[in-house]
């Protein structure tokens, strides 16, 4: 067996040394500040040291400003802009006045006067290019940081490769977040996408290393654990490190396994054709379609869906916790009052939240699906 020793790598041209596993921070949204402070804490421990902070969710902010107490020369922080929330909904902007007032709110609540890496986020496609490089927008705002001192260094992080590959080639940016995983190994244009990292000394970030969990589905009776899936983006050319979004210290642990698994527990070889998926079409739970306008939370409800679709025995089993999760309220210890979320019947069709997709979901008809299985 292997030493249970954090490795790490060089972080592109930054000159930085980031752990092969960061943690990505998604899922400790709307948890209990003890239990972010014990995640954190623990991962620090292990020697993880690349924080990927994705929201702009006050209380969210908060809770890592008093985890990272007392670590801040221990850490690599990766603030974004280019999301704000709406009714406690994640949403998308590109507003270069409301992206500066929020940067300086990440300041103020994580208690520090820079982040390491500034992602602009979401960028998926040529207009989104054209939107964020226009004068007066968000590429010059996060420069104009970096200038200030607030910001080492900028970064994108995005989901389609014609979206970033301008980005790449141009030399705007030091560092990259970009979904890889096992189950999507076909991806189009990755030996491309790979060298031009490579060549430009772009730091390759991968998120989505289990594709939102749904790479661990039993199939043939055939079972992934996280560290082959960990082992193969790790194995990809540039990355420099996985950021795995986990809930708590038991899927944490799960997760640093990889460091003292040996050889054969992480090889990858016999299971990556099994477990390929097609990437359009297929949800990740990443919420990027938010906010909708009627507050149906679109990633929750799907999320939902899929596992009563999975096992019958699955559907019984949470059943009892659909009003936690899915309808028209979510109990206060979420800290979202009940009007923030609404039934999937409440869809209007408006279509918005397909437009925003970065998988092309087809959200319309899962609305419909989940008000058929998930209420019957």
């Amino acid at each position: 067996m292997n030493n249970k020793v954090m490795k790490y790598r060089k972080f592109g041209k930054t000159g930085l040394d980031v752990s092969i596993i960061g943690l990505g921070t998604e899922y400790l949204n709307r948890k209990p500040r003890k239990n972010v402070v014990s995640v954190v804490h623990a991962a620090i421990e292990k020697g993880v040291n690349y924080f990927d902070l994705v929201f702009a969710f006050p209380e969210y902010r908060d809770n890592f400003g008093v985890a990272f107490k007392g670590y801040r020369d221990k850490v690599i922080i990766a603030g974004h802009i280019g999301c704000a929330e709406t009714n406690g909904q994640y949403r998308l902007t590109r507003d270069v006045k409301e992206n500066e007032m929020l940067f300086h709110d990440l300041l103020s609540r994580l208690h520090t006067d820079y982040v390491d890496i500034l992602m602009i986020q979401m960028v998926n496609a040529v207009e989104s290019y054209d939107r964020v490089m226009m004068s007066g927008g968000l590429m010059e705002l996060a420069h104009r940081f970096q200038k200030e001192g607030k910001v080492r260094f900028i970064g994108i992080s995005g989901h389609k490769s014609p979206g970033v590959m301008r980005f790449i080639e141009d030399g705007y940016i030091d560092v990259l977040m970009f979904p890889l995983n096992l189950a999507w190994d076909f991806m189009p244009g990755r030996k491309e996408f790979f060298q031009a990292c490579i060549s430009k000394g772009v730091s390759l970030v991968a998120m989505k290393v289990f594709a939102g969990g749904r790479i661990f589905r039993k199939k043939d009776s055939r079972v992934i654990t996280p560290a082959q899936c960990i082992n193969y983006v790790l194995s990809q050319p540039g990355v420099c490190t996985v950021v795995p979004g986990l809930k708590n210290t038991k899927q944490l642990e799960e997760v640093l396994y990889f460091l003292e698994a040996d050889n054969a527990e992480k090889d990858f070889t016999s299971v990556i054709t099994e477990f390929q998926e097609d990437l359009e079409g297929n949800c990740v739970y990443c919420n990027h379609c938010l906010p909708c306008p009627v507050n149906i939370d679109i990633g929750r409800t799907i999320r939902m869906l899929d596992k009563a679709l999975q096992d019958a025995d699955t559907y019984k089993a949470i059943r009892g916790k659909i009003n936690f999760y899915y309808p028209g309220r979510i109990r206060a210890s979420r800290n979202v009052s009940k009007e923030h979320s609404a039934k999937a019947s409440a869809c209007n069709e408006c279509g918005v939240c397909m437009e925003r997709c970065p998988f092309e979901v087809d959200v319309i008809s899962k609305m419909k699906q989940a008000e058929q299985i998930l209420n019957r």
